[in-house]
C-alpha cells in the first residue's frame, strides 16, 4: 500500500485549508498514494480563532467536499476536523475528529484532550471514548490523534484489534525538547504495537519557533521503531509503499501485544 503524510500548514479560514486539501490530495494522487493522511486540526488551526465558529457536522459541506473527491480520485483521505458537541458554562465545545473517507468510511474522536503544559484542550474539545480501527484492501488500520501517542496502552489495543497501521494525525506544539519527544513517542508506539505508524503534523508556523501549532516532522515508522522517512518543519508531501509483510515478522519475533 502507498501511504502519503501530508505536512501542510493550516490557516485559520476553513474554505482555504479545504483548497489545500485538495491540491495536496491531487498531487498525492499522482504520486500513486492510495491512503492520503492529513494533520490533525487541517480543517482551522489551533490559536487562530474559537474552534466552535467552524465546526461543522460530519456529513456537512466541508466533510462532503473532503468525500467527494476522495471518490473521484479513487483514494482513502483521513483528514482533522471539528464537530460541534457540547456547552460548558459559556463554551460551545467541538470534538476533535479524523475524517476517514474514500476506500473506508470513518471518523474518530480523539480520547485524550490534551491537558498539559498549562493548556487545557478539554475546555473547548469534548473527548471521544471509542477506539476506532477501519479496513482499507484488505488491512486493518487504526487512528489516533496527537496527544494519545503519549498513552501506548491505547495503541497496543489497536494492534490487538488488528491493526497493521496506525495513523496519527498531530499538531504538535513546539517548545523546549518537544522534537526529542516526538520522535521517542513516535518510535516507541511502533515499537510497543509493532505496527507502521504514520505520524503526520502541521508544519512549522514561519518565524514561531517554539510556537503552540506545529513542530513538522512528520514520519513513517516500523514496527521496530525505526524512521524510515521523515519530514523536516517545512510544508511537504512524503510518499511510502508499505510493506504489510514486516508487520507479521516484527510479531513473530517479539509477541508484545498478546501480553
Amino acid at each position: 500500500m502507498k501511504i502519503a503524510l501530508v505536512q501542510m500548514l493550516s490557516q485559520a479560514d476553513k474554505l482555504e485549508n479545504l483548497a489545500a486539501v485538495e491540491k495536496w490530495t491531487l498531487q498525492a494522487a499522482e504520486l500513486g498514494a492510495e491512503l492520503i493522511v492529513f494533520p490533525e486540526a487541517t480543517m482551522k488551526a489551533f490559536q487562530s480563532g474559537r474552534l466552535d465558529t467552524v465546526a461543522e457536522p460530519i456529513d456537512g459541506p466541508w466533510a462532503n467536499k473532503v468525500r467527494e473527491l476522495a471518490q473521484e480520485l479513487g483514494v482513502t483521505i483521513v483528514v482533522g476536523m471539528f464537530c460541534p458537541a457540547d456547552q460548558r458554562g459559556d463554551k460551545n465545545r467541538v470534538t476533535n475528529t479524523l475524517l476517514v473517507t474514500g476506500g473506508a468510511d470513518a471518523k474518530y474522536d480523539k480520547i485524550h484532550t490534551y491537558d498539559a503544559f498549562g493548556y487545557r484542550e478539554s475546555d473547548t474539545v469534548r473527548a471521544g471514548d471509542e477506539i476506532v480501527v477501519f479496513q482499507l484492501d484488505g488491512r486493518t488500520i487504526g487512528v489516533a490523534t496527537c496527544y494519545d501517542i503519549r498513552f501506548p496502552e491505547q495503541f497496543k489495543e489497536l494492534a490487538r484489534r488488528g491493526a497493521e497501521l496506525i495513523v496519527v494525525p498531530a499538531s504538535w506544539a513546539d517548545g523546549a525538547d518537544k522534537l526529542r519527544q516526538w520522535r521517542l513517542l513516535t518510535n516507541a508506539r511502533g515499537l510497543d504495537s509493532t505496527s507502521f505508524i504514520a505520524a503526520v503534523g502541521q508544519a512549522r508556523p514561519p518565524a514561531s519557533e517554539g510556537g503552540p501549532t506545529g513542530i513538522g516532522h512528520s514520519a513513517l515508522i516500523s514496527p521496530t521503531g525505526e524512521r524510515l522517512v521523515e519530514a523536516g518543519y517545512d510544508e511537504e508531501l512524503l510518499v511510502v509503499d508499505i510493506d504489510f509483510d514486516q508487520v507479521a515478522e516484527a510479531r513473530r519475533a517479539l509477541p508484545v501485544i498478546e501480553g
